[in-house]
């Protein structure tokens, strides 16, 4: 197992693939796109990594054999990467079974370095979207959670946000599977965030993740914000491919 190119990146693809050509040829197609790889020659190994980690694309060598067929849908059901960009590298008959399991797009062989750069320019856009709906922003602003019932308010502090929810720190713990109204102003806003939330983990130290059932006015605010900062913690050879491919983002 290889991570090719650990510098910061707008994304990271799991590569499953026993062929050396091929994963040099599409490893150096990412890194002009500005993402890394990690790449995997055992299906076994692939299918840890997917219950393990978080990846913005997915990409299978369908002459892998054993349980190739499988990576795909397992990445289709996994709560990581149900919703990663996936690509097959297939040929003939190979490219149905494919679609069938998942795939979004097809590296078809013989592959060539043309052939594989366009199947990533195509595919690019939904990559960027991958990275920034699954952004968290490390940022301290403070926040009030008002949970259903006769509880009190409790105010606390974000540790980071993301397109979903929030983790934060309270001085009393947050019972998993309670749901509430969350409020915070992130910078730059004039008037707080609103959101229907969900708490799905906590501990006894008030640590905790909520998931956004909902959010007011409008979840589009967020998502700009986050666009922003994440544009801003990435170098400016990264931020410029980003930029290239979410221009609707306003700055």
């Amino acid at each position: 197992m290889t991570n090719a190119g650990a510098q910061a990146s707008i994304g990271t693809a799991l590569l499953a693939s026993q062929d050396a050509v091929a994963i040099g040829q599409i490893t150096e197609c990412l890194k002009e796109l500005a993402m890394s790889v990690e790449s995997c020659a055992e299906a076994h190994s692939v299918l840890n990594l997917l219950n393990q980690r978080k990846f913005e694309a997915v990409m299978v060598d369908m002459r892998l054999g054993g349980e190739v067929t499988t990576i795909i849908e397992q990445a289709r059901s996994s709560p990581a990467n149900r919703t990663a960009v996936a690509f097959a590298i297939a040929g003939g008959d190979q490219a149905a079974s494919a679609f069938k399991s998942g795939a979004n797009f097809i590296f078809q062989t013989p592959l060539n370095p043309e052939s594989v750069s366009q199947t990533l320019k195509v595919a690019f856009g939904l990559i960027v979207r991958e990275r920034r709906r699954n952004f968290r922003c490390p940022i301290c602003v403070p926040v009030t959670i008002q949970r259903k019932g006769a509880w009190p308010e409790v105010l606390g502090s974000t540790v980071n946000i993301s397109e979903n929810g929030l983790a934060l720190t309270a001085p009393v713990p947050l019972m998993a599977g309670v749901q509430g109204t969350v409020r915070f102003t992130l910078p730059a806003f004039n008037s707080p965030l609103e959101a229907e939330a969900k708490v799905c983990w906590s501990n006894p130290k008030g640590q905790a993740g909520l998931f956004f059932l909902s959010v007011t006015p409008d979840r589009s605010e967020l998502q700009a914000w986050l666009a922003r900062q994440l544009e801003q913690h990435l170098p400016e050879s990264v931020a410029k491919k980003f930029r290239q491919s979410s221009g609707e983002i306003p700055k």
